[in-house]
């Protein structure tokens, strides 16, 4: 996306050569585990060393083979250290997976320990984890401190534009900064957060802006220009030599996932298959929920107890709050949670958002609420088949109603099982706040579902508490 100079080559070595340190350690840490810690029974004599030494040479090379497939050596990475941990435990997966298929066609004498290739995982990972996010760390250091490489013009003069100058400028591996605006017809009106000053006028102005070489980047930030107007843009770029991209937004539905047929010689652009439409990532998923469900429930078994108590003794009525939401394919089902509120208390208001403070909560209502307890029913949900553990969360039907016909795509974040948490609720999009930013990270999670995805929302679910009301 950005263009390459030494110090993005020196980044992308010095991953290479501390993932390599790292992945030997993390094997090495494991055969220690395994044959000299003492914390684990010796069935059989000890393997000869070298055995190990040797093999988690080999190991090395696979796994920086496939880190570099999945692109975790694409320089500059952008976004928190989280957005790498998905790919960095699919890498480790596939990893660990064709080493005990290597270490089964090799067929040495001794075998290699399967428990060895088990304990790799976690060993590899978290050395592995450690030392990228030192590295993530130390690349923002040295950005900071470097020239701007990447002079940014963005045309158009909308929310998209303001919201792209913000993320550009706010992540400093980039090493850019946005030069100007441009309007893309007179009548448009720049909004809050682009000041008038970086303005330079409209697309008539362009050709001239191009010429003068102020840019090395171009971006449009909407589609709504003419065809002709488009390639023109480009073909300019193309002979200054300057980088042309563009904010997909066909139709406002179409995000980031596209097929593209051919019927007769004709192309027809559509939409891709989601993860979740091939059976055996749903078959993973229902195993991840079964299994998550069952340990959840074991493990806040005494706590749900304890609370479910409190609940009855903070007001009259039921321990738990039953309420109809919708489900896949916006089938209503029966969510359960445990009672916040005392009874009745949307009679004279009707369906209405949680706000802050909300004086209709009960003060063990508020406590659990804080910190996502009173959700703990919804286990039972899981397990039933009517939510998953990670999903959009599920609306009541009577804000759905309202949503599907005022904005935009609002029915796609129906058509896989709802959550019980989910990437909007970890980022703080719950409670009354903006619903189009909700659908954006909704159909995101969707589009780019994985179980390591999904473990790291549930991680994150730990330390989520923004807007929990």
């Amino acid at each position: 996306m950005y263009r390459r100079d030494t110090f993005s080559m020196f980044c992308t070595g010095l991953a290479v050569v501390v993932d390599a340190i790292t992945i030997y350690l993390g094997f090495m840490l494991a055969v220690w585990l395994r044959f000299f810690s003492g914390w684990i029974p010796l069935r059989e004599e000890v393997p000869p060393l070298s055995l190990y030494i040797q093999g988690a040479g080999l190991a090395t090379l696979l796994f920086l083979f496939i880190f570099g497939a999945l692109g975790l050596y694409q320089r500059p990475q952008t976004g928190p250290f989280g957005d790498t941990l998905p790919r960095l435990i699919r890498a480790i997966l596939w990893g660990i997976g064709l080493a005990m298929i290597l270490a089964f066609a090799l067929r040495t004498e001794p075998p290699f320990s399967r428990l060895v290739t088990g304990l790799a995982f976690f060993t590899v990972l978290l050395l592995v984890s450690i030392a990228r996010f030192i590295l993530f760390l130390l690349e923002i250091h040295w950005a900071r401190r470097r020239s701007i490489q990447n002079r940014i013009t963005i045309l158009g003069t909308g929310r998209n534009a303001a919201r792209l100058r913000q993320e550009i400028e706010d992540d400093p591996r980039l090493r850019a900064e946005v030069i100007g605006f441009f309007k893309l017809d007179a009548t448009e009106t720049p909004v809050p957060g682009i000041e008038p000053g970086l303005v330079l006028g409209t697309l008539d102005d362009l050709r001239a802006h191009i010429e003068a070489g102020a840019t090395n980047h171009l971006i449009l930030s909407a589609m709504n220009i003419p065809h002709e107007t488009l390639v023109a843009i480009i073909l300019q770029c193309e002979r200054a030599l300057i980088e042309f991209q563009l904010v997909p937004d066909l139709f406002r539905i179409l995000t980031s996932r596209v097929k593209v047929q051919t019927v007769g010689g004709v192309p027809l652009l559509g939409m891709g298959r989601w993860p979740l439409d091939h059976a055996g990532n749903r078959l993973l998923k229902r195993l991840e929920d079964v299994s998550g469900a069952l340990l959840g429930l074991l493990v806040t078994g005494p706590l749900l107890a304890l609370l479910a108590w409190r609940v009855k003794h903070s007001s009259p009525g039921p321990v738990f709050y039953r309420q109809e939401r919708c489900g896949e394919n916006g089938r209503p089902f029966i969510l359960y949670k445990l009672r916040t509120m005392p009874v009745d208390a949307e009679r004279e208001t009707g369906p209405v958002w949680a706000q802050p403070d909300d004086p209709r909560r009960t003060p063990i209502g508020a406590f659990m609420r804080q910190y996502n307890l009173d959700e703990l029913p919804q286990f039972w949900n899981v397990l039933k088949g009517d939510m998953s553990l990670v999903g959009p969360r599920p609306e009541r039907p009577h804000f759905v109603d309202q949503f599907k016909e005022d904005i935009g795509r609002y029915m796609w974040r129906h058509i896989y099982k709802p959550g019980m948490t989910g990437w909007a609720q970890v980022n703080g999009l719950r409670g009354n706040t903006s619903i189009e930013e909700r659908i954006n990270h909704d159909l995101y999670y969707l589009e780019n579902w994985s179980l390591a995805f999904d473990c790291k929302i549930l991680i994150k679910t730990f330390f989520s508490r923004q807007n929990a009301y």
